[in-house]
């Protein structure tokens, strides 16, 4: 493992209509740590539009006659069709109380939200002057020193953060940073981990899992509840952390004023010690000519409309490739060639075609223009939400075969599959890949 190039880039944008999004990133802090290192992704996304059409004389979702598929009508569940529509009131966070010890103090309420812009991450520890410098430069809004580690539980390798509850709260998503009962589950030595986590490997909620770094402890599932910077799937405790085996404040997260950001990239650059990285957690992204409104909804397209697609000869492969996974197991965090997970089939797809791809489905969020519905064709990429801890997380990822169909790679126990297209609550946008806009992505996220 080792730090990134793309953790030193400054924040590019595509197009006009420019405006602050989260945007997965690749990180890593090694060797002091044995097995442990650091991993963090997020995005944000705007909305595609239009009405749901299938099959038929003057409203047709483009065919796909190359495998044969009829004319299907898609799903849309008992919503009516409303591409980015977030699930709202079904949003939940899932927590169970873990006793506290007499002694122990209670966390600090929430007092406010802020995003997790930056993340200064190294193999060794930070210091508190290096964060107090960082804070001081223009247009940073607050600090934290953290542990950012990945390590395995349950025996799956996943990112961790080790944190101070009472303050770090306030860089999660807010239903998250809401939760009085994650957080003190956390500060009493518990785990918290993503929902999708939870679900795909089987977690029992109030259960207890095993954590390895240099050390091994067991610890108990507090919560269920994502923190919105996707790719990180647990946090615990910085005690816990460094009981693991995390050096101590090996990482600083921050949060910087949009108009300020470019300049808060470069300045934080300056002062970070060799074999330390700056990674950037957001970028500027082109809103296609989508509204701010729409900003906050998580739904998927960046970029203008009429930026060029894949070209059909490549286009054609990548569904080839796709469809003849037909039948592959889903493994969470597979990526080809004989299982898969969702982003992991889309990535494999579209890699054999010759097109580069980032590797999860938030940051394919971004790899091109969104599409209303009515103008879907064969390859354009289908996304939702499935995490109800975070309903503006895109979370899952389909291709769009035609006429009505989707293939996807879509849970554990499932294998790749063929089935019709789903618009319903949880769909978040279709996007047609841009390859220079997906390979821009996936170099910044490396």
């Amino acid at each position: 493992m080792h730090l990134t190039e793309g953790g030193r880039r400054i924040a590019r944008s595509f197009g006009r209509g420019h405006r602050r999004q989260k945007l997965s990133a690749g990180v890593a802090a090694l060797a002091a740590v044995g097995t442990l290192s650091g991993a963090l992704v997020a995005v944000l996304s705007s909305t595609p539009s239009g009405p749901l059409a299938s099959g038929g004389p003057g409203n047709e979702l483009a065919a796909s006659p190359a495998f044969g598929l009829p004319a299907v009508r898609p799903s849309t569940g008992a919503a009516p069709v409303a591409p980015g529509l977030a699930m709202g009131d079904s949003a939940r966070l899932l927590a169970v109380p873990i006793a506290s010890s007499a002694t122990q103090p209670q966390v600090a309420p929430l007092r406010r939200t802020v995003q997790a812009d930056l993340l200064i991450v190294a193999p060794f520890s930070l210091s508190e002057s290096l964060a107090a410098k960082v804070a001081r430069i223009p247009g940073v809004a607050a600090t934290e020193r953290i542990e950012a580690v990945r390590m395995t539980v349950n025996g799956s390798s996943t990112a961790v953060l080790g944190v101070d509850p009472s303050v770090f709260r306030e860089f999660a998503a807010r239903p998250t940073g809401a939760s009085n009962a994650l957080w003190q589950g956390v500060a009493d030595g518990g785990i918290a981990v993503s929902y999708t986590m939870g679900t795909e490997d089987k977690i029992k909620l109030g259960g207890t899992v095993t954590a390895a770094g240099r050390t091994t402890k067991k610890l108990t599932v507090a919560a269920f509840g994502t923190l919105g910077i996707g790719g990180v799937n647990a946090v615990v405790s910085d005690a816990t952390a460094r009981d693991l085996g995390a050096p101590a404040g090996n990482a600083i997260v921050v949060s910087v004023a949009p108009s300020d950001f470019t300049a808060a990239v470069a300045a934080a650059g300056r002062l970070i010690p060799n074999g330390a990285g700056v990674q950037q957690l957001v970028s500027l992204i082109s809103t296609g000519g989508g509204s701010s409104e729409n900003s906050g909804t998580g739904a998927a397209g960046a970029g203008q409309v009429t930026e060029s697609a894949v070209p059909q000869t490549a286009l054609n492969a990548m569904l080839k490739a796709a469809m003849s996974r037909r039948g592959m197991p889903y493994v969470w965090g597979a990526a080809g060639p004989t299982s898969f997970d969702c982003s992991g089939l889309v990535q494999w797809s579209f890699r054999q075609a010759g097109i580069v791809m980032p590797r999860v489905a938030a940051d394919q969020a971004l790899s091109g223009p969104a599409v209303p519905v009515s103008r879907l064709q064969p390859g354009d990429l289908l996304f939702y939400h499935t995490d109800p801890t975070d309903p503006t997380y895109i979370s899952h990822v389909a291709i769009y075969l035609g006429n009505g169909w989707m293939i996807q790679a879509p849970e554990p126990g499932l294998d790749v599959e063929v089935v019709p297209a789903d618009f319903g609550t949880e769909f978040a946008g279709a996007v047609r890949v841009n390859p220079a806009q997906a390979a821009a992505v996936a170099a910044r996220v490396a």
